[in-house]
């Protein structure tokens, strides 16, 4: 009786192999993130601390919403079922998302720094104070509303305006997410107060992952009411 021939092991069989697929899909992406964000954190790294070079600093911040939603894609993929070519599902979320994500993110962004403007220069008039929190507030929801947009976006084929409507309705609806993306925001702020800016730009790939395994929530109930 012949014995049989073993089977050939997949690729992310084993703790090891595993290990070193996931560590070389998070320099990938880290990678190719940076390449398609470049222009944006080569403009952002020349920047000062200042509350004039907002407009500037949210023009660097154009390239990096399509470059993270590609990410998104890709690590959703990734997580789906490992593969020894991730580079081609992020450039294939590069492509279907690219222009789906900028015609939210731009107006996001403009809207960020009118408010970021206020924001820091609220003390210089009478009230300032008040008008000043009130930009914080409103900043505060424009960040949970774009984490959430970014992830539907990058997920799911919907139109702009139901992109937004959701990503607003699961401030409320998915409390697990919004905290996830609090902590998320903080974690980030936290390192460009007391470290450097560099941290969260060569960490950003891993970001983008703790920001999909935050929206989980939002995924499921999309999937299971907006989504066939």
């Amino acid at each position: 009786m012949t014995a049989a021939a073993p089977q050939r092991r997949e690729a992310g069989e084993g703790v090891l192999s595993r290990g070193a697929l996931a560590v070389y899909h998070v320099l990938v992406y880290q990678g190719l993130l940076l390449l398609t964000a470049s222009p944006g954190i080569a403009l952002l790294l020349t920047l000062r601390a200042d509350a004039s070079n907002l407009p500037l600093a949210a023009l660097a911040a154009v390239p990096l919403g399509p470059a993270l939603a590609a990410t998104l894609f890709a690590w959703r993929r990734a997580l789906q079922e490992p593969s020894l070519q991730p580079a081609r599902h992020f450039w294939r979320g590069y492509r279907l998302n690219a222009l789906p994500v900028l015609l939210w993110w731009v107006p996001a962004l403009g809207v960020a720094t009118v408010l970021g403007i206020n924001a820091t220069g609220a003390s210089a008039v009478p009230g300032g104070e008040v008008l000043g929190a009130i930009a914080v507030v409103l900043l505060v929801l424009l960040l949970l509303i774009a984490a959430n947009a970014l992830v539907i976006t990058a997920l799911y084929s919907l139109r702009t305006r139901d992109v937004l409507r959701l990503a607003a309705y699961y401030i409320v609806r998915s409390p697990r997410t919004t905290v996830a993306t609090l902590a998320l925001a903080v974690v980030i702020g936290g390192s460009l107060v007391f470290l450097t800016e560099l941290v969260p730009i060569l960490t950003s790939a891993l970001l983008a992952l703790a920001l999909l395994h935050g929206a989980r929530p939002i995924r499921s109930d999309i999937e299971e009411n907006f989504v066939s």
